[in-house]
Formats: C-alpha cells, sequence, structure tokens
C-alpha cells in the first residue's frame, strides 16, 4: 500500500460517506482499480472510518456536545426518579438517534455475512447504485417536509433506521438512504441533514469496533502506521468537504444531481460486469 492510494481511498471514502453516491460501492470498486490486496483491504477500510467520525464531530461539535451532556443529564434524571423527560431538543434528538440506532444493529448483526457477500459482486453493486439515484430522485420530487425536532416522533426515527439499515448494502448510500427516509417521513431540510450524519455516529463506531474485532482476529493488518495516518487525515478532510457540501445541496434541492450520477455509474458498471461475465 503506497501513500498515493491511502490519499485516494481517504478521499473515496470521505466524499462518498457522505455525499449520496455510496461509499461501500465507490470503495469496493476504487479497490479493484488500485489492485489492492485482499489481505489490506480490510484493515485500511476499517481505520478509513475514523476519519470519516472526526469530519462529522467537526462540522456538529456543539451538537455532539450537546448530546453528550443532555444523555448524562438524562441517566441522572431517570436514576433519582425524575424518569424520562424529552422536553429538551437535545435530548429528544438523542433519544431519537438511539432509536433510529436499533433497526440497524439488529439488520447489520443478523444479515453482516450476507451483505459482506455482496461486496465481491459487480452486479449487486450496480443494481444498488441506480435503486439509490431512484430513491433520492423520488424523495426530493415528493418531498414538502415541515417537521422540526418538536415535531418529530419515534416512527419517524424507526422508519429512518430501517432506512440506514438498507444501507448496508455495498453500492446503496448511508446518507443517501437516510436522507430518503428523513424527507419521506415529513422531516424539513434542516433537521433531515443534521438527523442524517448524526445517526451515523453510533452505525460507524458500531460497524468499525466489529471490524477491528475481525482485523484482529485474522491479523490483516499489512500497512504501515504513516500510509494509514494520511488515509484516515484524508478521509476527514474530504468528509468536512462532503457535510458542508451536502448541507447546502439539501437546503436549495439539488439532490435529483446525484440521481443522474448514481444512474449513469451504476449502468456504467452493470454493463461493465455483463460484458466481463
Amino acid at each position: 500500500m503506497t501513500i498515493l492510494k491511502a490519499i485516494i481511498l481517504g478521499m473515496v471514502q470521505g466524499l462518498t460517506e457522505f455525499l449520496p453516491v455510496s461509499s461501500s460501492g465507490h470503495l469496493a470498486l476504487t479497490q479493484m482499480i488500485l489492485k489492492i490486496p485482499e489481505n489490506q483491504v480490510l484493515f485500511i477500510t476499517t481505520m478509513l472510518h475514523f476519519g470519516t467520525l472526526i469530519s462529522i464531530i467537526g462540522v456538529y461539535y456543539k451538537d455532539v456536545t450537546m448530546l453528550v451532556v443532555e444523555f448524562f443529564r438524562t441517566i441522572k434524571d431517570i436514576l433519582t426518579g425524575k424518569g424520562l423527560k424529552l422536553h429538551n431538543p437535545y435530548r429528544r434528538l438523542g433519544f431519537f438517534i438511539i432509536l433510529a440506532s436499533i433497526p440497524t444493529a439488529i439488520i447489520g448483526l443478523s444479515l453482516k455475512d450476507f451483505f459482506e457477500s455482496l461486496f465481491s459482486m459487480t452486479k449487486a453493486i450496480g443494481i444498488s447504485l441506480v435503486i439509490t439515484g431512484t430513491l433520492l430522485w423520488i424523495a426530493e420530487k415528493y418531498n414538502n417536509g415541515k417537521k422540526d425536532i418538536q415535531k418529530m416522533n419515534s416512527k419517524d426515527a424507526l422508519v429512518v433506521g430501517f432506512f440506514q439499515a438498507f444501507a448496508i448494502t455495498p453500492g446503496v448510500s448511508r446518507s443517501g438512504s437516510t436522507i430518503v427516509g428523513s424527507l419521506l417521513m415529513g422531516l424539513n431540510k434542516e433537521l433531515t441533514v443534521k438527523f442524517s450524519f448524526l445517526i451515523s455516529l453510533p452505525a460507524v463506531i458500531g460497524a468499525t469496533l466489529l471490524e477491528v474485532k475481525d482485523v484482529l482476529e485474522t491479523g490483516n493488518m499489512n500497512v504501515s502506521g504513516n500510509v494509514t495516518l494520511v488515509g484516515i487525515v484524508s478521509a476527514a478532510i474530504f468528509g468536512f468537504i462532503a457535510i458542508k457540501s451536502m448541507i447546502r445541496f439539501v437546503k436549495e434541492k439539488k439532490l435529483y444531481y446525484f440521481s443522474y450520477y448514481t444512474w449513469t455509474v451504476g449502468i456504467g458498471v452493470l454493463l461493465y460486469s455483463f460484458w466481463h461475465s
């Protein structure tokens, strides 16, 4: 693994983790193009997730700080007999983030092996990219949501969580799926983007811990520390840029731009897979 390849992988991970074009599908395709050995793929992609975590915290550090503060205040209220009070906007947001993470965790853990098997199936990646583009187009064209955090409810959070779970499929965008789910449930633009990115924190942390476990068990850590660090920094920088860009795209109703991109890439991947089958 060279530093240049690490930078490219970090760039692809950072941009596609938050732009609705599927990080898993693009990473799988990039690994094929760069001819990265199988014994290096799992470790470097696992480490790149730390970079995307840094970018989320960098953009939403105030929200993340308040979520942590209100989480511990909520625990204190429960332990002192005051009960679960969700009058505070950050308590409500934190509660819905936890709620949305439940379907993701259940589906992710129970179907982990099945979804991982799809990474080597080029046709599956192509089909998933086409589906991602279609969902984005539908959500953008038929959404007029006005719900803020006070009007959001548990059903909204669970539905978005199921959309996030669907994104475990390579070629389906996590950010795209959660944005689509949020828009279809009627959340306003600002809450849609914020909720979509913040619910990725427990999902990415959980997935990363599982992948670290797999790396330690298999011993596939054949990448130098310097190369790994460069990849993480690259993912963090491009992730930060992607989040800022997505905030603007959602507010300006330009999500359908990504539909054309994912349709084009998806069809291209399918044509390639059929040509070489």
